[in-house]
């Protein structure tokens, strides 16, 4: 079936067409590195994390390259390497490897290309110069700036009118501005700040002009799909087509915007307990602490229970369901682990809803409809049928990023050798009774189990357990 995207240029789905199938590009805006990343963080990296396992899947995964960003300098790195009193490099370099970490435990593809912005400086300051010679930036005060009133279609992503944003500013934030939209490509820096020379003075890049200059330098223009939250909609995105077309001359163009990315999607805002997240509020939950007490994969899960353009509550109750439907899924293939998975694609189901602009629930149904089968299969001694659900089930998994942890291992949870060792004594104690026709001694066996927390599914090729306090 054909890949349909959501192109929030154009307010709609969109056939997918890549500029050229054999170099297909996708390019998402990566962390600031300063601090661990919020759950919200964590929500564009899943979410493209499952395009672009569809994406190798489709064009194959030489002819993808995926770039996702690092920030490694601005004012809250350069205000948290001052309050340490050491050099931006160390606060980057520890915050950049909790990061990458943490998306390890979340099943997050690496990137093909991890752009930082201190590896780009000749390249932004070559691209603000391109977009200085051609008529849309001026240098005013030791800043250089972008002239949005050179660029008509300024506001055509977000869906803001220039002129409306103009009128109804309310206050001239810098005196050195043609106008208050106008935004900074280079600044110079503070005493202390880390600083570049270029043609300006010396300083350091403002926060725009450093995505499209690594896009433009590591993938070339224009990309197939630009990816971010929808909080980067305006001003970031906003700014970055701005910049790239004008750096090339093409700001008067009809389709000037198909010049930098010829699709761009946007995930929703997540809440918690249907709030946004704030400092303020104290309701701020780090990523980095989410994954210590609990699977990577049920994070996972949780980010892709509701379709990524939707906004998603993040609260208790949606990670406690999220675990039992990853229970679910486990459970069936742990009945199954005698029975090898058979090389199979995925259902037409599944494969219609992941398609469909990512619809992930749609595509869970039919990981749920696969476990299923799965389990009527070994009730009925179909070993055949199981194999080949099997098989169906762990090739939409793989789309998907779950299922990927060993069955027993992810049912048993963490428990200590003890425990372990005691449930597998009381299983063989209540096979035995079982098979003796004790049914007495089993039900105590079983009582006895029961109030370890553990919970015994019995089936064709023997009993299965897990704890269920994890």
């Amino acid at each position: 079936m054909p890949l349909i995207l959501h192109d929030t240029l154009r307010r709609e789905k969109r056939l997918f067409e890549p500029r050229d199938p054999d170099r297909v590009t996708l390019y998402v805006c990566g962390p600031t590195v300063y601090d661990y990343a919020h759950i919200g963080n964590a929500r564009p990296p899943v979410v493209f994390d499952v395009l672009v396992r569809l994406l190798r899947r489709t064009y194959g995964a030489e002819k993808v390259i995926y770039a996702r960003n690092v920030t490694d300098v601005d004012d809250k790195i350069n205000a948290k390497a001052a309050k340490e009193g050491v050099p931006i490099g160390e606060v980057t370099a520890r915050y950049e490897a909790a990061y990458l970490a943490d998306m390890g435990l979340l099943n997050v593809s690496p990137p093909d290309l991890a752009p930082h912005v201190t590896d780009y400086i000749p390249a932004i300051v070559g691209q603000i110069q391109a977009i200085a010679d051609a008529g849309c930036a001026y240098a005013a005060e030791g800043h250089v700036l972008f002239d949005v009133s050179s660029y008509p279609a300024y506001g055509a992503l977000s869906g803001r009118n220039l002129d409306d944003m103009i009128a109804g500013a309310r206050v001239e934030v810098a005196p050195y501005k043609k106008n208050p939209h106008d935004f900074v490509l280079w600044k110079p820096s503070k005493d202390g700040e880390p600083s570049w020379p270029s043609p300006w003075g010396d300083g350091r890049p403002g926060w725009h002009i450093e995505c499209s200059a690594m896009i433009e330098q590591a993938l070339g223009l224009p990309i197939d799909i630009h990816g971010g939250g929808i909080d980067l909609v305006f001003p970031h995105h906003e700014n970055e087509i701005a910049q790239g077309v004008c750096a090339h001359g093409h700001a008067h163009g009809d389709q000037a915007h198909d010049e930098y990315a010829r699709y761009w999607m946007h995930n929703g805002f997540l809440t918690v307990d249907a709030e946004k997240m704030s400092k303020s509020i104290g309701n701020v939950l780090l990523l980095h602490d989410l994954v210590q007490s609990m699977p990577g994969e049920v994070v996972r899960w949780a980010l892709l229970s509701a379709h990524y353009r939707q906004p998603l509550d993040w609260n208790l109750a949606l990670l406690d369901q999220s675990r039992k439907s990853l229970d679910r899924l486990y459970g069936a293939l742990l009945r199954a682990a005698v029975v090898r998975a058979a090389e199979v694609e995925p259902p037409a189901d599944f494969m219609k809803c992941i398609e469909d602009d990512l619809n992930t629930p749609g595509a869970m149904a039919s990981l749920f409809a696969l476990s299923s089968e799965i389990e009527r299969g070994m009730t009925a001694g179909d070993f055949e049928g199981v194999a080949n659900a099997k098989g169906r089930l762990l090739a939409s998994a793989s789309i998907l990023g779950v299922l990927q942890a060993d069955p027993a291992t992810w049912l048993e949870g963490d428990v200590s050798d003890d425990l372990r060792a005691e449930v597998e004594t009381l299983l063989a104690l209540r096979a035995s009774a079982r098979a003796a026709k004790d049914w007495p001694e089993a039900d105590r066996i079983r009582d006895r189990l029961n109030a370890l927390n553990v919970e015994v599914m019995d089936g064709p090729a023997g009993p299965t357990w897990r704890a269920t306090t994890r």
